[in-house]
Protein backbone atom coordinates (compact mmCIF):
# COMPACT_ATOMS: atom_id res chain seq x y z
CA UNK A 1 0.00 0.00 0.00
CA UNK A 2 1.53 2.92 -0.64
CA UNK A 3 0.63 6.76 1.32
CA UNK A 4 1.00 10.64 0.04
CA UNK A 5 4.34 11.94 1.99
CA UNK A 6 5.18 15.39 1.90
CA UNK A 7 8.66 16.44 1.16
CA UNK A 8 10.87 19.13 0.73
CA UNK A 9 12.16 20.09 -2.92
CA UNK A 10 14.96 22.12 -4.11
CA UNK A 11 13.77 23.24 -7.59
CA UNK A 12 14.57 25.45 -10.11
CA UNK A 13 12.21 28.18 -11.89
CA UNK A 14 13.08 29.46 -15.21
CA UNK A 15 12.30 32.79 -16.62
CA UNK A 16 9.77 31.28 -18.18
CA UNK A 17 7.89 29.42 -15.75
CA UNK A 18 9.15 25.84 -15.72
CA UNK A 19 9.83 24.43 -12.39
CA UNK A 20 12.63 21.53 -12.53
CA UNK A 21 13.00 19.58 -9.13
CA UNK A 22 17.05 18.93 -8.36
CA UNK A 23 17.21 17.18 -4.57
CA UNK A 24 14.40 15.78 -2.35
CA UNK A 25 15.03 16.21 1.77
CA UNK A 26 14.32 13.10 3.34
CA UNK A 27 12.98 13.27 6.88
CA UNK A 28 15.86 12.47 8.29
CA UNK A 29 17.72 15.52 6.59
CA UNK A 30 19.64 13.54 4.03
CA UNK A 31 19.37 15.31 0.07
CA UNK A 32 19.15 13.07 -2.44
CA UNK A 33 19.87 14.10 -6.18
CA UNK A 34 17.26 14.01 -8.93
CA UNK A 35 19.22 12.14 -11.32
CA UNK A 36 16.98 12.65 -14.20
CA UNK A 37 13.75 13.58 -15.23
CA UNK A 38 11.93 11.23 -18.15
CA UNK A 39 8.34 12.66 -18.16
CA UNK A 40 6.78 15.96 -16.70
CA UNK A 41 2.35 15.36 -16.90
CA UNK A 42 -0.29 16.23 -14.96
CA UNK A 43 -1.45 13.18 -13.62
CA UNK A 44 -3.62 12.39 -10.85
CA UNK A 45 -1.88 9.61 -7.92
CA UNK A 46 -4.32 6.51 -8.18
CA UNK A 47 -2.41 4.78 -5.15
CA UNK A 48 -2.31 7.24 -2.33
CA UNK A 49 -4.80 10.15 -4.04
CA UNK A 50 -4.13 13.70 -4.97
CA UNK A 51 -3.22 15.39 -7.83
CA UNK A 52 -0.80 17.67 -9.71
CA UNK A 53 1.98 18.00 -11.90
CA UNK A 54 3.65 14.31 -11.71
CA UNK A 55 7.61 14.07 -12.29
CA UNK A 56 8.79 10.58 -13.22
CA UNK A 57 12.34 10.86 -12.29
CA UNK A 58 15.18 9.09 -11.42
CA UNK A 59 16.47 9.02 -7.48
CA UNK A 60 19.55 6.97 -6.16
CA UNK A 61 19.04 4.36 -8.92
CA UNK A 62 14.56 3.95 -8.09
CA UNK A 63 12.22 5.23 -10.53
CA UNK A 64 10.12 7.39 -7.95
CA UNK A 65 6.76 9.56 -9.05
CA UNK A 66 6.97 13.40 -7.66
CA UNK A 67 3.99 15.53 -7.59
CA UNK A 68 3.70 19.33 -7.22
CA UNK A 69 0.21 19.31 -5.90
CA UNK A 70 -0.59 23.46 -5.65
CA UNK A 71 2.05 24.67 -3.90
CA UNK A 72 3.64 21.12 -2.19
CA UNK A 73 5.54 18.71 -3.43
CA UNK A 74 4.13 14.68 -2.30
CA UNK A 75 6.19 11.48 -3.14
CA UNK A 76 4.14 8.00 -2.92
CA UNK A 77 5.82 6.26 -0.03
CA UNK A 78 5.56 2.86 0.54
CA UNK A 79 4.08 1.42 3.84
CA UNK A 80 6.14 -0.16 5.94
Amino acid sequence: MQHKHYIQVIAIFNKEGKITPLSVIADNGLTYSVDKITQIVNAASLKSGGAGIRYTCHIGGHIRYLYLEDTRWFIEKKEN
